[in-house]
């Protein structure tokens, strides 16, 4: 783990910056959080073990209903198209939060909003069963559930980067993104397996219990030893003034949005974000029509398995060539590379797998090496505006949500008008170049929010 305290402040800010006048602007970034100072060494260590654990219950969570509904279609009756509209709701509801979550996290602090999502959707998923009995409809409650449910769960990757952004250092950067985001790979993989034993044995109301009530537990635990009990009320006052727009926080957005660096980040998140979720959709469809005698508990688990490694891997790799001198902007291009280049190259070769157990490995190095990208956009949103890290992250995964429904799409046209593979992982690698190179010519790492 590299959790480098350094005790010389130039020699920090000359690595962030490169220039010798950034000394001012770089303790205005240690000040930025309401404590005013990063994590200390043991505080990293206890804080990014109980993030991870969070961003496994938010998979855990968000996947609850997918694994259940197939059972509860056949009991309530509903055809797929009713299904299909109860699954969907959830985007809408996540793309609407993003960015004013992150906003106000970057106003607020970002662990006030992350305790305040977790207890909601936690408290949501878990009284879902019991007001579905009782609902004389329960496809609309179900709907307006999992709508609300992406709309609190919408908050939570933009204000954990605006935590980090303010509590982690820059050479630390890469490893706790990676390591904290692993947890949506091994949140996946869990409720997948459990969630599939506990919907057979004891149906599907206890699978939405599995996954609230240890959210619930993981806020007040948040609450009582991280935030020491503190009161994390926020006023109507305070929330409206977060919200309004002052003349300096319109001056910092108009810099950000004609900064180069700044359109290739989103550029490059869009892209990968919308590629991995079209793979991520169209993965089980693939293996079940090109060996139909696989087995799906395999291909749905082996890729996450490999993706947890990867991504800690990433991470560490990134973090000790900061720490080493090379230059940061540099060291996030090359893990950009990796996670959009490189994986595109076992994308292509899924075109020329003769076997299963070929394409299981083209389609989890694949999956494994877009981890990756923790270690390279989503910190370097960190790097550039760390002061607003939240809200332009909101921007970021809005975008990247909206294009990879449009791409699950297309994909889906492809395969139902040519009945080509080859044409979805061509689409796939040529979304992946174009956001790469994006990022590899107008790249940086300087902060530009001051």
């Amino acid at each position: 783990m590299a959790f480098a305290v350094h005790d010389d402040g130039v020699k920090f800010t000359t690595m962030s910056f490169k220039h010798s006048d950034a000394l001012q602007p770089a303790s205005a970034t240690t000040t930025a959080h309401p404590t005013g100072k990063f994590w200390s060494k043991s505080e990293a260590k206890s804080w990014i073990a109980f993030l991870f654990l969070g961003t496994f219950l938010v998979y855990c969570v968000r996947v609850t209903l997918p694994i259940c509904v197939p059972t509860m279609a056949e009991q309530f009756a509903w055809n797929k198209h009713q299904s299909g509209i109860v699954l969907g709701s959830f985007f809408w509801g996540y793309c609407l939060t993003q960015i004013i979550g992150g906003h106000i996290s970057d106003r607020l602090g970002g662990d006030k909003i992350l305790l305040l999502s977790a207890t909601s959707w936690g408290s949501v998923i878990t009284l879902t069963p019991l007001v579905v009995h009782w609902s004389s409809t329960p496809i609309v409650f179900l709907t307006l559930s999992r709508f609300l449910m992406g709309l609190l769960q919408g908050v939570f990757f933009p204000s954990l980067t605006s935590l980090l952004s303010n509590k982690v250092r820059e050479s630390d950067r890469a490893f706790t993104s990676s390591a904290v985001c692993s947890g949506s790979q091994v949140g996946t993989l869990i409720i997948g397996a459990a969630g599939s034993v506990l919907l057979d044995w004891y149906g599907w109301e206890s699978v939405f219990y599995f996954s609230g009530l240890p959210t619930i537990l993981w806020a007040y635990c948040m609450w009582k030893y991280f935030l020491k009990g503190e009161d994390q009320i926020i006023s109507l006052e305070s929330l409206g003034n977060s919200l309004v727009n002052s003349k300096d926080n319109k001056v910092v957005w108009r810099k950000l949005f004609r900064s180069a660096p700044v359109w290739a980040v989103i550029v490059a998140h869009v892209c990968i974000s919308g590629t991995f979720f079209c793979l991520l959709s169209w993965m089980p469809t693939f293996f079940h029509d090109s060996f139909p005698e696989s087995k799906g508990w395999v291909f749905n688990a082996v890729p996450w398995a490999v993706a947890v490694p990867f991504a800690l891997f990433g991470g560490t790799l990134a973090d000790h060539l900061i720490n080493l001198g090379f230059d940061t902007a540099k060291v996030r291009k090359l893990m950009q590379v990796i996670a959009m280049g490189l994986s595109s190259i076992f994308i292509e070769l899924l075109n020329y797998s003769g076997s299963y157990y070929q394409a299981l490995i083209f389609m989890s190095a694949s999956i494994g090496l877009q981890t990756f990208s923790h270690s390279g956009v989503s910190v370097n949103v960190q790097d550039l505006a760390p002061s607003c890290a939240g809200a332009l992250f909101g921007v970021m995964n809005t975008g990247g949500a909206l294009v990879g429904v449009i791409l699950v799409y297309f994909a889906g046209y492809l395969i139902e008008t040519s009945g080509s593979w080859p044409s979805v992982f061509n689409l796939i690698s040529i979304v992946n170049v174009i956001g790469l190179s994006v990022f590899v010519i107008f790249g940086q790492a300087m902060r530009v929010d001051i």
